[in-house]
């Protein structure tokens, strides 16, 4: 990046910050990392290569999220589709974010920060050393409560929602539950993950790498909320704080249409009220 250009992106940071200030940012924050493989081929690499400085960006988002105070971070790490890639590229991945695992885990800041982290998905599906890094690091970081990952690995939408309702359908049929007690919240207990607080409802969806799709991610909790969604053009490995920052304010100003139009809606009804008891009490006298 030249100097001149370095500093026009300095300042257009600090416009975004500035505007930023005093307004919601959004509590919980999904993104789709989307692009590492056509950042690779862009520049005539391997694969792995895309998936590398994905990994990098990743850390770095953790780190500017915690620092504009999101609360909790979901991101799409390996789709169960992905399984049909070749072997040599998700052994390569696997190897990846078994590494980047014991990273986290042996990182001071992970435990300074009390950032928990959780996988999200069917982890029997994965190779045994990515499973017992995922143990390693869920133990390590079980009791923190400031800062929640949830990586979402060998994760499909539609799966997650079918085996939270066989798991109900079992209790039921043992009397452990009942289906008159079955709720949007009893639902959201049997989703990803097995253990613990499930996942929140998303306020805002990422995807980077320029489609606009949500991609079988986080249905119950983000389609279901209607969460704001913010898709950019960059590749993965490309993903910079200003466009993190520009989603972030496409989340405020989506809060701020939402607010107006409650307004609205509260001062048409107070209206129409305000019409009715000047009609009834103009028929009584």
């Amino acid at each position: 990046m030249s100097p001149l250009l370095n500093l026009f992106y300095n300042i257009y940071e600090r416009s975004l910050l500035a505007g930023m200030k005093g307004k919601k940012v959004p509590d919980h924050i999904a993104i789709i990392m989307d692009g590492n493989r056509r950042f690779a081929g862009k520049f005539g690499k391997r694969i792995d290569y895309g998936h590398s400085r994905g990994a990098d960006i990743t850390e770095k988002v953790i780190e500017w999220s915690y620092e504009m105070g999101v609360k909790e971070l979901t991101i799409y790490a390996f789709s169960t589709e992905n399984f049909n890639r070749s072997d040599d590229e998700t052994v390569r991945l696997f190897e990846l974010i078994t590494n980047k695992f014991d990273h986290m885990r042996k990182n001071e800041r992970t435990h300074e920060r009390e950032i928990r982290v959780r996988a999200v998905g069917d982890i029997g599906l994965l190779p045994k050393e990515l499973q017992e890094a995922t143990r390693r690091i869920e133990k390590a970081t079980k009791g923190y409560r400031k800062f929640k990952l949830n990586v979402a690995i060998a994760y499909g939408g539609r799966q997650d929602i079918v085996q939270a309702v066989r798991k109900m359908a079992d209790k039921v049929l043992i009397n452990e539950l009942m289906p008159e007690d079955i709720n949007e919240n009893t639902v959201a207990d049997h989703l990803y993950p097995m253990e613990g607080p499930s996942v929140s409802n998303v306020d805002l969806i990422i995807r980077t790498g320029g489609n606009e799709r949500i991609s079988n991610f986080l249905p119950w909790q983000a389609n279901g909320n209607e969460c704001a969604a913010y898709f950019c053009a960059p590749f993965w490995p490309e993903f910079r704080k200003i466009d993190l920052l520009r989603s972030i304010r496409i989340y405020q100003t989506r809060l701020a249409e939402q607010k107006r139009y409650e307004r609205h809606r509260e001062e048409l009804f107070l209206s129409k009220m305000q019409n009715r008891c000047k009609e009834e009490e103009r028929i009584r006298n």
